[in-house]
């Protein structure tokens, strides 16, 4: 499978809900992003890794890792984020030995794998097909303008209608809608029916 590499685009936090942050990921070449949902201790550890500039006191979880990992001559090569179930991303990170070259494959959170990439200074991939099913565009203001009057409009309509009886194009709308608002239950309903339409 194709690998896909991502840099780190920003860290929101979430306006509707408490110590909830999205983690965006931009594709290097291309117009995709990648949101990822993570707690407000691994948005801290991120963002100060990023900065650079803070000093936390004590030492971070993920800079003991990083300490640890120099004392013992292990180095991360990369990140790989390689499954999407239900919404939930799941990582590894490849570690080598400096001495001997054995390397190792450790599954992670995504938040802890981006926490440590950012210390070891190695790239971020996915795959093509995860990119595919969770990336999203951000169009023009005026095309967003246009997907949050098709929301309006859905809301108003007196039957309550289900999301399988929606055109692929609007799923993928009401997708970006979904995050924007970033109602994530909503958009990993839309992501699977999305997800079943494009296998079938």
């Amino acid at each position: 499978m194709d690998l896909v590499q991502l840099n780190i685009a920003s860290i929101r936090q979430s306006d509707s809900q408490n110590n909830v942050y999205v983690l965006l990921l931009n594709e290097t070449v291309g117009k995709r992003q990648l949101p990822i949902v993570i707690g407000w201790c691994e948005a801290r550890s991120i963002a100060i890794a990023l900065d650079g500039t803070e000093d936390p006191g004590r030492p971070l979880t993920h800079d003991l890792f990083k300490t640890f990992g120099d004392s013992f001559d292990i180095t991360i090569q990369k990140i790989v984020i390689h499954t999407l179930i239900e919404g939930i991303f799941h990582s590894a990170f490849h570690c080598k030995h400096k001495v001997t070259g054995e390397e190792v494959k450790i599954d992670a959170r995504t938040s802890d794998a981006i926490a440590l990439a950012i210390r070891y200074s190695c790239p971020v991939f996915t795959y093509e097909d995860i990119l595919a099913r969770a990336g999203i565009i951000i169009n023009s203001s005026r095309e967003e303008e246009d997907l949050f009057s098709l929301e309006e409009e859905d809301d108003k309509s007196d039957e309550p209608q289900g999301i399988h009886t929606f055109s692929l194009d609007k799923l993928k709308k009401m997708l970006v809608v979904a995050i924007e608002e970033e109602d994530y239950e909503k958009a990993s309903e839309l992501r699977d029916e999305i997800k079943k339409r494009n296998e079938n």
